[in-house]
């Protein structure tokens, strides 16, 4: 089973001025990040602006990527769906594909009850073989618990991993480590934001972006090889691009994109529409931040 056992980048999907699939940015991304040695990769997520491609656009990513990866780093395939039905296809084909890991976002649209919440979760579970990866991705409202980890992976066995963006996530953290140690992994989101305090508590990994995955994976390597200030004195100067970029999802994707031009991942920064329009001001903000991190990437010898 596939390990993932530190920085799993979600890959932004690269379009074209015409909105297309920029399939060459997309390769040259997926072999960026399978050459810096992450623990994974996932696609196509929140951060792929899942919710505008057509499902056949999905597939199309994913299998890029599978190619492209060549089994080099494990491919974390996402199969969101507020249907279970749909998200069940999506997930068998990825699995039918060559994707190591299916992962799927629990539905946040509309409320339903915990008990409804694991059924959904278990036929997506049940519909393939491989490990699954939950991702609850709920900022300001209520997430699952314990329990619900709990019961999750006693159901269904290849449930085993969660993927956890919330405040204070210490606490449960240490709570799932205490009762599922070993067999249930938690892997932190929200652009490694919560990272630093999560990273005693019990976090296999993090699922940041692509833009400056190498530089929180410095992070993560220098933490967890027991050297938590320096961890903290890179991640301090990581802090204040991260921190802006999570004000607004569509902010978060559009800064992204301009510092994957900037490090020639990508040809252009598109977002498909409907996207947020920048005022001027802001986008000299987002300049600023943008030199800061050239600055530390090249300081830290990653620029390449």
């Amino acid at each position: 089973m596939p390990t993932l056992d530190g920085v799993v980048p979600v890959i932004p999907t690269p379009f074209s001025d015409d909105e297309s699939i920029d399939e060459s940015s997309l390769r040259r991304t997926v072999e960026f990040v399978a050459q810096r040695q992450m623990a994974g990769l996932c696609l196509p997520a929140y951060g792929s602006e899942f919710y505008k491609l057509t499902d056949a656009e999905r597939e199309t990513v994913v299998g890029i990527a599978i190619d492209q990866a060549s089994g080099k780093i494990p491919i974390v395939a996402q199969a969101n769906h507020p249907s279970v039905k749909v998200a069940c296809e999506l997930a068998r084909g990825y699995e039918r594909m060559g994707a190591d890991i299916v992962s799927f976002a629990i539905p946040r649209q509309f409320g339903a009850t915990d008990a409804d919440r694991l059924h959904y979760c278990g036929q997506i579970a049940d519909a393939v073989t491989c490990p699954v990866l939950i991702q609850d991705f709920n900022p300001g409202g209520p997430t699952v618990g314990v329990e619900f980890i709990e019961a999750a992976h006693h159901a269904h066995p290849n449930i085993v991993y969660f993927k956890l963006e919330e405040p204070l996530v210490v606490d449960k953290l240490i709570q799932v480590r205490k009762k599922l140690a070993g067999k249930v992994g938690v892997l932190g989101g929200w652009g490694g934001y919560y990272m630093i305090e999560s990273l005693p508590a019990g976090i296999c990994g993090i699922m940041p972006g692509v833009p400056i995955c190498d530089l929180l994976a410095k992070v993560y390597r220098t933490h967890r090889m027991g050297d938590p200030q320096t961890a903290y004195e890179l991640f301090s100067k990581l802090l204040p691009y991260i921190a802006f970029s999570l004000q607004d999802f569509e902010l978060f994707l559009q800064m992204e994109k301009r510092l994957m031009v900037r490090r020639g991942l990508f040809e252009t920064t598109r977002c498909r529409s409907l996207t947020r329009t920048l005022s001027a001001e802001v986008s000299s903000h987002i300049d600023f931040l943008l030199d800061q991190m050239e600055t530390v990437l090249k300081s830290e010898k990653l620029n390449r």
